[in-house]
């Protein structure tokens, strides 16, 4: 069953796109991922979704029903991208808040506040005097308190300390082995790439594609950066690789198979060695070329 489905999906802000012609479908259980570099529409289609906007043209449905009619927000669980919270209300307050305002009762609030280090005492606190971590921590244990079926999340590691980002990765592995529905949205590839069983890819208002992760890796290439302490051995790498840029001793390569590469470099001195992560705009380039 889907759990999301969009249909020619598409808002405009006067003359600028927000989101144009999008067609989506989620899966109940899975954990899709939304990438795209900020502006791309992520959060229009999210606010869409949510029925926080309405559609230029184009429906989407949650469970079946038209997001317009469907009365399911005790089955949603949402994390705004820009968090938006009344800084006169304390911590806790503002969780009983939102739990009224039609999560359900917050069942798992304890443990999600234990595992995202809220203590009482910062939830005694008055919101106002909150951290941008803090409050992104709040958004969290808002959205999971009422241990939705679906999770919209937009930007879920905004502000979080790397401890903090794996506290958030593990709720969403959690929530794919109990059978949720995760809709996950963000301009990190390493987040998706972590989290997701298959992701859209969005720029400028427009779907690229959706692929599962593995075909996302495969896209993307692999890229090496070497740095030799005397001359590279260029001829060597070639054999092995693509290369694409030379600095001195220092040789980017895009690599298939790593260890053909490995036994060249054991050959020789290597100062540093890195795989850098691909940008957006690379990775929808080469998606581009290959559809096109």
């Amino acid at each position: 069953m889907s759990v999301i489905e969009t249909r020619d999906l598409t808002h405009y802000y006067g003359t600028t796109v927000g989101v144009d012609g999008l067609d989506l479908r989620v899966e109940a259980g899975e954990v899709f991922g939304f990438l795209g570099p900020n502006g791309a529409g992520k959060t229009t289609t999210i606010r869409l979704l949510l029925d926080l906007i309405r559609p230029t043209r184009g429906e989407a449905t949650l469970f079946g029903r038209p997001v317009g009619e469907a009365d399911v927000r005790g089955r949603i669980g949402y994390l705004p991208g820009e968090l938006a919270l009344d800084g006169r209300l304390t911590g806790r307050e503002t969780l009983d808040f939102l739990a009224r305002l039609g999560g359900g009762p917050p069942a798992r609030r304890a443990d999600l506040c234990q595992r995202l280090a809220l203590s009482d005492a910062d939830l005694a606190r008055r919101v106002r005097e909150y951290s941008r971590g803090m409050k992104q921590k709040l958004g969290l244990v808002a959205a999971f308190q009422h241990d939705p079926e679906l999770l919209v999340l937009d930007e879920p590691t905004t502000g979080l300390d790397p401890l903090m980002r794996e506290s958030v990765f593990e709720l969403l592995a959690e929530a794919r082995r109990s059978g949720r529905t995760v809709f996950h949205s963000s301009h990190v590839l390493s987040e998706v790439d972590r989290t997701c069983d298959r992701v859209a890819m969005l720029r400028d208002g427009r779907l690229v594609d959706v692929l599962r992760v593995d075909d996302i890796r495969r896209a993307s290439g692999r890229s090496m950066v070497i740095e030799f302490r005397d001359a590279a051995p260029l001829a060597a790498l070639e054999e092995v690789a693509r290369v694409r840029s030379v600095d001195g001793a220092r040789v980017t390569i895009e690599v298939d198979a790593v260890q053909p590469v490995i036994q060249v470099l054991a050959a020789h001195e290597v100062r540093f060695l890195a795989f850098p992560e691909p940008g957006l705009e690379e990775l929808f380039d080469t998606l581009y070329r290959a559809t096109s």
